[in-house]
Parts: C-alpha cells; sequence; structure tokens
C-alpha cells in the first residue's frame, strides 16, 4: 500500500515511512546532479590528454596507457563494488568514492612525471567505479516504483557532465596550463558535501526501502536468469561499440565523406549527441509505461534500418539519420539497466556495476580497435561493418518473460 512520505527540516532530504511510498524527487535530483559532477571531472582526464602529451612528450602508447589504468579501475571494480555493497550496504560509499576522484584530480594538476599521472588517472577511475553502482541503487531506492524513470534521469545527468567537461577544460585549463585543473577541486568538493547528504538519507530512509523490497521476487529458473543476463550484455556491447562508432569517429566520416568543416562537422556531433540524450531521458519512462522489453526492441533492433542506411546517405541525411539513431539507441539502456536489476533481485549493486563496467569497458576497448580497423580499411568501412550490430537485437526474443517487466 502506498504511504505518503514525511519529509523533516534537516536540509532537503526527506524522511520515509516505507519502501513503497511516493518518488523521492529530491533524492533523484541530488544523485543526477552528483552523476553530471563526477562524470564532468572524469570526461577532464581525455580532454587535456593534448596538454600532457606536449608537456611530457609523450607518445600515443602512453595516452593508452593513461586511458588503461582509468578504464581497468573504473571498469572492472564496478562489480566488484556492486557486489560487496550489496552484502554490506555503505551508505556514505559515495562520499567516499568521490574523494578518491579529488585526490585523482589534484594529483594530475602536480604530478612531476608521467608515472604519477597514470596513478591519478587510476585514483580518478576508482571513484567512477565507486560512484555508479552506488548511486544507481539509490535511485532506485528513491523511485517509488518508477524505476525506469529513476535511472533515466540519473544517466541524463551522467550525459550531461560528460558534454560539459571537455568544454570546461577548452576555457579552464587549455588556456591557463596543467595546474588549472586544481580548480575543478571544487566541483569535486561540491559533489562530496552533495553525496554526504545522499548517504544520510540512505542510512536512515533509504536503507529500510531497501530492506522492505526483498518480495520483490521472481520465479524464473536460475538458467533463465542467467540466459537473460548474457542477452543483455551482449545487447549492451552492441549498442556501446556503435556508440564508440559515432562518438569517437564520426567527425572523421564527415570530414573525409563531405569535405565540410572542422565546425560543421562538431555541429553535426552536437546534433547526434543530443539525440543520445534526449533518447537516455525518454527511455526509462516510456519502459515504465509500455515494459521494458518493448523498449529494447525498439531500442536496438529498431534502429538497424537508419544505421544500414547511413553510410550511404547524403549529408542532409546523414545529419537526420545520426540524430535519430542517437534517440533511438540511447533510450535502451535503462530499461537493460532496470531489467537486469529485475531479473536478480537484491543484488542492485551487482547488476548496475556489471552494465556499467562493461558499458565503459567495451565503449573504451571498441574505439582503440574501430581506430586500428580505420587505418587498416577506410571510415567508411567501419560504418558499413558497425552498421550491423543492431541486428543482435533480434536476442532480445530470447529474454525471459520477466513477471515484474512492467511494474
Amino acid at each position: 500500500m502506498r504511504v505518503i512520505a514525511t519529509f523533516y527540516t534537516e536540509g532537503l532530504l526527506p524522511a520515509v515511512t516505507t519502501a513503497r511510498s511516493t518518488t523521492v524527487f529530491s533524492i533523484l535530483v541530488a544523485v543526477s546532479v552528483g552523476h553530471l559532477l563526477n562524470d564532468l571531472i572524469q570526461s577532464l582526464l581525455p580532454a587535456v590528454y593534448p596538454l600532457l602529451k606536449s608537456e611530457f612528450g609523450l607518445d600515443f602508447w602512453h595516452i593508452g596507457l593513461i586511458t588503461l589504468a582509468n578504464q581497468v579501475t573504473a571498469s572492472l571494480l564496478q562489480p566488484l563494488v556492486g557486489h560487496v555493497t550489496d552484502r554490506r550496504p555503505m551508505p556514505y560509499s559515495l562520499a567516499i568514492g568521490m574523494t578518491s576522484t579529488l585526490a585523482g584530480l589534484l594529483l594530475l594538476a602536480a604530478a612531476p612525471r608521467f608515472a604519477v599521472i597514470v596513478v591519478a588517472a587510476a585514483l580518478v577511475g576508482v571513484g567512477s567505479a565507486v560512484f555508479h553502482p552506488e548511486s544507481s541503487r539509490v535511485a532506485r531506492m528513491a523511485s517509488g516504483g518508477r524505476h525506469g524513470f529513476a535511472q533515466s534521469l540519473f544517466q541524463t545527468g551522467g550525459n550531461a557532465g560528460s558534454s560539459l567537461g571537455p568544454l570546461l577544460a577548452a576555457f579552464v585549463v587549455a588556456p591557463h596550463g596543467r595546474p588549472y585543473i586544481a580548480w575543478f577541486a571544487v566541483v569535486a568538493l561540491v559533489a562530496i558535501a552533495l553525496l554526504w547528504r545522499v548517504g544520510r538519507w540512505y542510512a536512515h530512509a533509504g536503507i529500510r526501502r531497501a530492506a522492505s523490497t526483498v518480495h520483490e521476487a521472481h520465479e524464473l529458473p536460475d538458467r533463465d536468469v542467467r540466459r537473460g543476463v548474457a542477452i543483455l550484455l551482449i545487447l549492451v556491447f552492441s549498442k556501446y561499440v556503435y556508440l564508440a562508432s559515432l562518438t569517437s569517429y564520426f567527425t572523421f566520416f564527415l570530414l573525409h565523406k563531405f569535405h565540410i568543416s572542422v565546425q560543421s562537422a562538431q555541429l553535426h556531433l552536437f546534433g547526434f549527441l543530443a539525440g543520445v540524450a534526449a533518447g537516455t531521458f525518454a527511455g526509462g519512462p516510456i519502459g515504465d509505461r509500455i515494459g521494458r522489453k518493448a523498449v529494447i526492441w525498439v531500442s536496438i533492433l529498431g534502429v538497424l534500418p537508419f544505421t544500414l542506411i547511413l553510410p550511404f546517405a547524403n549529408l542532409y541525411w546523414t545529419s537526420v539519420l545520426s540524430v535519430a539513431i542517437g534517440l533511438v539507441l540511447a533510450s535502451a539502456f535503462s530499461a537493460i539497466l532496470v531489467y537486469g536489476q529485475e531479473l536478480m533481485p537484491g543484488r542492485v549493486g551487482l547488476v548496475s556495476g556489471l552494465f556499467f563496467g562493461v558499458a565503459f569497458g567495451v565503449g573504451g576497448i571498441a574505439a582503440a580497435a574501430l581506430g586500428r580497423l580505420a587505418d587498416a580499411t577506410s571510415i567508411e568501412t567501419v560504418y558499413r561493418l558497425c552498421a550491423f550490430l543492431p541486428a543482435l537485437g533480434i536476442l532480445t526474443a530470447w529474454l525471459p518473460d520477466a513477471r515484474m517487466d512492467r511494474r
């Protein structure tokens, strides 16, 4: 039975009398803003690669090592963090993880040699590994049953942060030099304060919410759960490899094929990213209304005609198709994540860490692999081959019919 949440006057964070109460918007907004701040800081690292390369005389393989240190900690630690916190809730781990990010940021600003930069990148990755599974758990706790909406709002904050990071690096760090990275410590401190308040809500109201959701189970056999999770991970793979082809190389594709200016190519990339942001926000609420499986069908397999046409379209239709692809394809992740959480009730942290970790890792590896493929063949070949990836969406037919799909 739904009950009305009561609010208390200590800041804006509400206390909750039961787990199945109304959606706690203040918490959802807080974790979304926290996601924005976290991903803003995370996106600073690749944005300052040219500055680091010039200052320290690095080769591209050095840049690869920095990325590897960041991605290994950010990707591989996420499922472990989620597994541990499933067993033992740690309400203040969000703020503690952001402290690791703060330490990495300050170390990056003051690093005297390359090895220290690698350590700094790893510390920033650790902060991300702690943040994503735990904040995804908090978003689900505060959702009031609107799980898709909560995850979409949470992920939209991350998209905004990822786009703001390079922009701020261009205006703050590039003109003044690497020490100005330290100014972003203010962003980390704001995030720590915000996430500490979220941790207080988690410690008092959130854990009660989580404890009272143990009845949210299904009757699927273990083999169906394992099959479902495996299919969802394959769909995440197809989605993020294709997205990596656009986020990393779309401007090069436009420059090579249509001979437009760099500025025009960047505007086309912005259109695609705007479509991704809109799709990310829309996918979760739509899944709440019509079911996760329907959204996954449309988002993955439904984008296939667009991806097949894109390599052969003229400039106008390339622009239109890229926005449509971003909008439709990005709507899948919230539905996939919530579907996975409902396949494995009580393992929200593990599922969130696993899916976020795979998404991060696949995106990084795919960007490097597709770059090598483009060097060996052509950028057009990359898009002609990647165009078939959404065909993997046919595997959605073998997803188990989770009874909580439209809860």
